[in-house]
């Protein structure tokens, strides 16, 4: 295929994911996703092979990739369906991150498929923002295996109406649009509906057939890219650990270890000697382990390396079975998807930094900072964030400092979104000078956020690098860890509790590490 041409389809493609997203942020209601955009959308080919994505969250993305295939297959698929799933172990990371699934039919058949991923404060859950410190997954909420949303263009009333919290109804009729815990599951659903709109013209303009050879070159592609960067590498095994601060019941230091092995263009990541999964809810399913995995090689292209399932062909994944990368049913997996992710990166980064020493920063924070929080009763209300911090210091300059880094890609929710949706007043959000690691060049500061609790309210940290800080790099000195008080009394990385009106939450993420010695 022409290379002008297939750039210029590629970038088709990922504008039909940029309008998805815009349009989604758009109709949302949730701060979770009109500000902090907790949300990513995708295009995948008719096997469920990634084809394009937007750029937004990296878990999101690279667990969908791993999952599709599973999920389209051997499916009766009707114009006008929408599939929802959101269970760890067929295809979701964890319980508040719903997918909905969109077919695009293109003379008579399913060509395509376009695909949400959103972030829902209230899953269901018995704490608020469906972030509990859990021991099982369905302690975590409502687990939606996969099943019709939409079936041929019909909404699927039973599964709504649970969806928006309200009690089954026999004689209800349409879709409860209007119920604010609804409201993002039919943005979702309008986002996929607008992109396949988009996605069949396109299809119809070139042909199916022409869509094939060009997704086919497109990934082609994908992997000569990959395959060239690879074959920069040294050949050799590269060992590197790390380790998890707790689990939140008891369990201590808990070891993410892999091995990198570079063969030519090819490369190979093996978790044996990580830990078996845990009684906490840092566990996570392969297809986030992969993702963290895949997003660590993805960093080494350049932005113009398409997002398709060819970029990853030359890259094997193995993990023990049972193991914090590769739990098994039910493992709790809340911090799973959000905390031992972002470790997952840090081990890769690590490996990763053995054979590319020049071109791998120090570590980020690794961490997401996960705050939830609310309160039931007469005016009920689920506020769920992630918090900036410091990036790593790298061969060429210091680390940025109050940034969302790695696994997400989302932002703050602004002060003023804050205060007018929740409770809660915001007393301090400001830069935590000096929490970046020493070295020539220094690693980015991490930020304190402190809320106060204008009436009483339950809340859950599940954060992570309070005991074991962001290494450095190059004789780079380590960030500073995080950490977290209630009216000046410290907590633990992971802790769920009970706030009266008048007390106040501080919390302080970590400094990036520093890179080379001063």
């Amino acid at each position: 295929m022409d290379p002008i041409q297939l750039s210029i389809f590629a970038n088709r493609l990922a504008g039909i994911c940029d309008e998805m997203g815009a349009l989604l942020r758009a109709s949302a209601l949730s701060p979770n996703i009109k500000d902090r955009l907790d949300f990513s959308c995708a295009i995948f080919d008719a096997g469920g092979g990634l084809c394009a994505q937007a750029a937004h969250i990296p878990v999101h993305l690279g667990s969908m990739a791993y999952a599709m295939a599973d999920l389209v297959e051997g499916r009766e698929w009707r114009p006008g369906d929408l599939l929802v799933v959101n269970d760890p172990y067929l295809g979701g990371t964890h319980l508040p991150d719903v997918t909905v699934v969109a077919p695009v039919f293109v003379d008579g058949a399913p060509r395509a498929f376009t695909v949400t991923r959103a972030h829902h404060a209230n899953i269901g859950a018995s704490s608020p923002g469906s972030m509990p410190v859990s021991r099982t997954l369905e302690e975590e909420g409502l687990v939606i295996a996969p099943q019709w949303l939409k079936r041929a263009g019909d909404w699927q009333l039973p599964l709504c109406r649970q969806l928006a919290g309200l009690e089954p109804d026999p004689a209800a009729t349409g879709a409860p649009l209007d119920v604010p815990r609804f409201a993002d599951f039919a943005a979702q659903a309008s986002a996929c509906q607008a992109g396949a709109r988009r996605l069949a013209a396109l299809i119809a303009e070139r042909g199916p057939a022409a869509l094939e050879t060009a997704l086919a070159a497109l990934n082609d592609y994908g992997e000569r890219r990959m395959r060239q960067r690879l074959a920069h590498l040294a050949d050799g095994a590269y060992h590197f650990t790390d380790w998890m601060d707790d689990d939140g019941q008891g369990q201590q230091d808990i070891a993410i270890a892999v091995t990198l092995t570079v063969d030519g263009d090819r490369a190979h990541l093996d978790f044996t000697g990580t830990a078996d999964q845990v009684a906490g809810n840092i566990n996570c399913p392969l297809s986030v382990a992969a993702a963290a995995a895949w997003y660590g090689f993805r960093c080494l292209l350049p932005d113009d390396a398409p997002s398709c399932a060819g970029l990853f062909r030359p890259i094997t994944l193995a993990a023990p079975e049972g193991s914090l990368v590769n739990a098994r049913r039910p493992g709790a997996v809340a911090a799973g998807n959000v905390e031992t992710s972002s470790r997952i990166v840090d081990v890769v980064l690590g490996a990763l930094a053995n054979a590319l020493p020049e071109a791998i920063p120090a570590a980020s924070q690794g961490t997401m900072n996960n705050l939830a929080m609310g309160e039931g009763g007469e005016h009920p209300w689920d506020y769920y964030e992630t918090m900036a911090g410091g990036m790593g210091a790298h061969a060429a300059g210091d680390g940025l400092s109050a940034v969302h880094s790695h696994m997400t890609n989302t932002l703050n929710t602004p002060i003023e979104s804050v205060e007018e949706h929740y409770p809660l007043r915001v007393w301090r959000y400001a830069l935590r000078r000096g929490s970046g690691g020493a070295g020539h060049h220094r690693g980015g500061d991490g930020i304190e956020r402190e809320l106060e609790f204008l009436g009483p309210a339950r809340f859950t940290l599940l954060t992570e690098r309070r005991r074991h800080r962001p290494w450095g790099l190059a004789g780079g000195a380590p960030g500073a860890a995080g950490e977290n008080r209630l009216n000046g009394r410290p907590l633990p990385p992971k802790y769920s509790g009970y706030a009266a009106g008048g007390d106040r939450l501080w919390l302080a993420s970590p400094g990036g590490g520093g890179y080379g010695r001063v």
